[in-house]
């Protein structure tokens, strides 16, 4: 059996980012053949990881990135085991590649797409993916992906799992507003963005409800419409869930709707996502 210097198994670690020990092993079973080596380890940690392909994923972060010269917005969810790794420099390195390549490449729709495009260091970020899989030997999913174009306004809590992308239509200037919003739709967590959004079914119902109640106190019909509009936008911010309708966050003096309004933005969509969910 050839001997294993340390220096061979240093070369081997800085060459797989694997751990020294694994390292020393391989190189021991390969007689020093580092390529066959680096092979060994490929193929152990493949098996290991094999068998944790039913383990759940609850852990994780969402990353997001704005272009402050397009306004384009991206959000991408990666899901892993353990909460350590959710918040390791790996896992923060990996994610930052697939953002910046989502927010300056082509685009993608699916997690699948975007793990086939390159990579900042050649191959591609599926590359990337398999050897931070066998590095860390724990079960990771890159779970969905999103990118808009502006007018956008992101936000991501502290903690990493809870994020909302807010779209707006309009010429405003004052994008710290559509920000602000998106900060609202994570913590209030509307149901839809307009009231022509809301379900159908049930705003008919609401309505020949609250139409049905108005006529029996016998007042005028002209007199009833107007007391079922002004209950229906009560029903629309507080049982609908519209975000237009919602009494701003940082202001619950004006409705989302109005503070757009004043930075010349409508509310167009808005998406909200939990980890995991």
């Amino acid at each position: 059996m050839a001997e294993v210097t340390a220096a061979a198994v240093k070369s081997l670690r800085d060459a797989t980012d694997m751990p020294m020990m694994m390292c020393k092993q391989a190189l021991q079973e390969a007689d020093g053949d580092a390529e066959r080596a680096t092979q060994i380890l490929m193929e152990k940690a493949g098996k290991r990881l094999e068998k944790r392909t039913e383990n759940a994923t609850e852990e994780g972060r969402i990353f997001v990135q704005v272009c402050d010269q397009s306004g384009r917005a991206v959000m991408v969810e990666v899901q892993c085991e353990s909460a350590p790794v959710a918040t390791g420099a790996n896992l923060a390195e990996f994610g930052a590649m697939l953002t910046n390549q989502l927010l300056t490449g082509p685009g993608a729709e699916t997690a699948e797409e975007l793990l086939a495009q390159p990579a900042p260091q050649g191959g591609t970020l599926k590359d990337v993916f398999t050897a931070l899989s066998s590095k860390i030997q724990e079960k990771i999913v890159v779970n969905r992906v999103i990118r808009s174009e502006a007018p956008v306004g992101i936000y991501v809590h502290h903690d990493g799992k809870t994020a909302a992308l807010f779209q707006a239509t309009g010429e405003g200037k004052k994008t710290d507003i559509l920000r602000d919003v998106a900060m609202h739709v994570a913590a209030m967590k509307p149901t839809v963005t307009n009231t022509c959004d809301a379900d159908p079914a049930l705003v008919k119902a609401e309505r020949d409800r609250l139409s049905e109640e108005a006529r029996a106190t016998g007042k005028p019909e002209n007199i009833i419409e107007k007391i079922v509009d002004g209950r229906m936008k009560l029903y629309y911010r507080d049982e609908a869930g519209v975000l237009a309708e919602q009494a701003f966050a940082k202001d619950d003096t004006k409705s989302v709707e109005q503070v757009l309004a004043e930075s010349g933005y409508k509310a167009k969509a808005f998406t909200l996502w939990t980890l995991g969910k």
